[in-house]
């Protein structure tokens, strides 16, 4: 078997199903690309998806999403509760089975070269792939977004790409390429409207603000629920697990005399993060491993 990466790209847009669904179509109709999953936010305005195969064939169907995106999704119109940059806003790989770290390194820059040059969109390099330091961390470029972005890219060396032109996309922004670990995206929606609840415990959670360790968390308020959301990044699960940031949380909002509603996985994670006794405990509605365990997922696919 030839070495596998799991491939996360996040596009702007959370409404439109038939959309995602094109973007979808275009990376999976590169052979050997398989997809295990694909999400809708819309309080988010955001799109998860989640897709895996080998590294060669990983790298065209980037591509091939990146320009479906660009296409498709103008984000002088869009708006959302999650911070972005782009249509395709993040680029992501991760070793799965048979790969290193160093192949996702070595597949993201070529994917954010070939974005460049090819489809003339500006790409910032992050996590394990950064050219900068102070890059490892995408917070710290895409806190600007889309619109802060505008003035700086082209007018500030410290938000000079890594590759194409030196100004943003007219509506499709800029993208962010990166290398990581396996990163759990994980939700946990609080019986209560007052977002600055969530905004408060995000805070205690998050490894910035002397929180867990590799933990990023934010509070929002969904208007499709009614409820305040933590809405977190779990950057390493053998760090902190599910279990672990979803009692912390869980604590402080009794704490405040708030109950958990339920909590979210989007996407998928790995058999050795998440097991029905443990989705049990942290109160999703559902858990089926086939479809949100990724080694079952591929096992299903024959990948």
């Amino acid at each position: 078997m030839p070495p596998l990466l799991e491939f996360v790209p996040n596009f702007s847009e959370g409404k439109d199903r038939a959309l995602v669904d094109r973007l979808v179509a275009a990376m999976t109709a590169v052979p050997s690309v398989h997809c295990l999953g694909s999400e809708l936010d819309a309080s988010h305005h955001r799109s998860v998806v989640t897709l895996a195969g080998p590294a060669p064939a990983i790298a065209e169907a980037a591509v091939r999403g990146a320009a479906a995106a660009a296409a498709a999704i103008d984000l002088r119109s869009h708006r959302g509760e999650h911070k972005r940059m782009g249509a395709m806003d993040v680029c992501p790989f991760v070793p799965l089975q048979g790969a290193t770290m160093a192949d996702a390194v070595a597949t993201a820059r070529s994917v954010g070269a070939r974005l460049g040059a090819e489809l003339g969109l500006p790409v910032f390099l992050y996590g394990e792939a950064c050219a900068r330091e102070s890059r490892r961390v995408l917070g710290n470029f895409r806190n600007k977004e889309f619109e802060g972005l505008q003035s700086l890219v082209g007018s500030d060396p410290e938000f000079a790409p890594d590759f194409g032109p030196q100004r943003l996309h007219p509506t499709a922004g800029a993208v962010a390429v990166g290398a990581r670990k396996f990163l759990i995206a994980f939700n946990v929606n609080l019986a209560t409207a007052d977002v600055q609840v969530a905004k408060d415990i995000a805070k205690l959670v998050r490894e910035k603000d002397g929180g867990l360790k590799k933990v990023q968390a934010m509070g929002f308020f969904l208007d499709d629920k009614q409820l305040a959301q933590v809405s977190m990044n779990l950057l390493d699960f053998e760090v902190t697990s599910i279990r672990a940031v979803f009692d912390r949380v869980a604590a402080l909002a009794a704490e405040r005399s708030v109950a958990v509603a339920h909590s979210e996985l989007v996407g998928l994670a790995p058999a050795a993060a998440i097991d029905a006794a443990l989705a049990a405990h942290v109160r999703l509605p559902q858990f089926v491993a086939a479809e949100q365990v990724v080694e079952a997922r591929l096992a299903a696919l024959g990948a």
